[in-house]
């Protein structure tokens, strides 16, 4: 029963409570491999992201002995706009040192389990506390070391928070299992892809002619193309903010996709979609997004690309993401394939205008030449590769449900609301 929780402080169900340091020389002295050195921008709710994870040296490890993480240990965004993202830390991870935005938060194993706490930390009743603490200190969007310690939590007996964890790892467990077959899928449709159009063997290869292409491509199939972006697609465009219609942002509505809105691999992060109404989404038509158009982000964090599927339409996006669209549905997955490369990356990388951030313009992303396959190859790479897509879009839909099932329960078991009945 809730009436028999107990109120404690943090620091009295705890072990330890501190940041660490970033290593002299800032980013400069980062590695490509070493220690990990966890920061800010690694951490999300019951999320941990490994694009950007730093390494540093023996010698720079040593000197945040002090802030070495362990199994279970819980990591918290203690600064700046990503203050109170929490998770815990991957147990591959072990033994990585965090940096001086992120707190390490130790569980007395005694009093307290390590998993238990994650979730109580990222429920709404309790983040809405640390968010109060962060934005009303001298420092605004700060939590201190004082203000965690000091902070109050109301928690069962200790085999209840395991039997809670569990239940709740338990989607995680589900979660987490699904990312890693979109993964393998992932890679394997990037096999697929550079087998047939970078080392040209697809299928019937060895009967094909090789030509001089005369651009940066070389020899390539007999009856293959180099052509302009432009020249395969019927749109090439950018999209619009409401404020340009006076309009603004509702709470629900129609999906508004910004740069923040598309992953590192592409996928649509819902809980970071904007949403706008239907009036302003009919004003919007410029950037209003079809089934299969290709978003490719063009200012600030350039090459953000994802894949626009039905699930998310209607929907529209912003100045910083051009739409692209090809001009038959058969182009569509090479497109995309085309576009998120490496390699096209870099070309547009090579033509960025320096102004108020760096952005790369519609004419010069219609002007970057592409490999264009004969259509024949591409109508049977398609019925290939068309599945593995499916899978992975149906993978992140059960993604999305488990993490709704999941962050539903959790305020209802951290709270006491509802209990858990089992057997001991």
């Amino acid at each position: 029963m809730q009436n028999t929780w107990m109120s404690n402080k943090l620091k009295e169900v705890t072990t330890k409570i501190g940041s660490g340091a970033t290593p002299r020389g800032g980013q400069s002295a980062y590695l490509d491999e070493g220690i990990p050195l966890i920061r800010s921008l690694n951490i999300y709710d019951l999320q941990f992201s490994y694009a950007d994870l730093a390494f540093i040296n023996d010698e720079q490890a040593r000197r945040l002995s002090n802030v070495t993480v362990e199994k279970d240990d819980v990591l918290l965004n203690i600064t700046g706009a990503s203050v109170c993202r929490c998770t815990s830390v991957p147990d591959s991870l072990v033994p990585a040192r965090v940096n001086q935005h992120v707190a390490i938060i130790r569980a007395d194993r005694k009093q307290l389990d390590g998993k238990y706490l994650k979730y109580v930390l990222v429920s709404p009743l309790y983040k809405r506390a640390l968010l109060g603490l962060a934005t009303t200190g001298a420092t605004r969007e700060a939590l201190t070391k004082s203000d965690l310690e000091n902070l109050e939590l109301k928690l069962p007996e200790i085999k209840s928070q395991s039997r809670i964890a569990s239940v709740l790892s338990a989607y995680d467990d589900l979660i987490e299992n699904n990312e890693k077959r979109i993964k393998i899928l992932e890679e394997m449709a990037q096999r697929l892809y550079t087998e047939w159009f970078v080392k040209f063997k697809f299928p019937g290869h060895e009967k094909v002619k090789m030509v001089e292409s005369g651009t940066q491509y070389g020899k390539i199939p007999e009856g293959w193309e180099v052509r302009r972006l432009g020249d395969i697609t019927s749109v090439i465009t950018k999209g619009t903010t409401p404020t340009t219609m006076k309009k603004s942002f509702v709470e629900k509505g129609i999906n508004f996709i910004k740069i923040e809105s598309v992953g590192d691999n592409g996928e649509i992060m819902e809980d970071k979609l904007a949403k706008i109404d239907q009036d302003t989404h009919d004003l919007l038509s410029r950037s209003q997004l079809q089934s299969g158009d290709v978003l490719f982000s063009i200012a600030g964090a350039i090459g953000r690309t994802t894949l626009i599927t039905p699930k998310l339409l209607p929907a529209n996006t912003n100045q910083a993401l051009a739409i692209i669209r090809s001009k038959e549905e058969e182009y569509g997955l090479y497109l995309y394939q085309v576009i998120s490369s490496l390699d096209f990356l870099n070309l547009c990388k090579g033509r960025v205008v320096q102004t108020a951030q760096a952005n790369v313009s519609l004419s010069v992303l219609a002007s970057v030449l592409i490999l264009f396959p004969d259509i024949k190859e591409l109508i049977v790479y398609n019925k290939v590769i068309s599945p593995i897509f499916e899978m992975i879009s149906k993978m992140r839909g059960e993604i999305r449900i488990l993490e709704k099932t999941r962050d539903l329960l959790i305020p209802l078991l951290v709270t006491g609301k509802r209990e858990l009945k089992c057997c001991t």
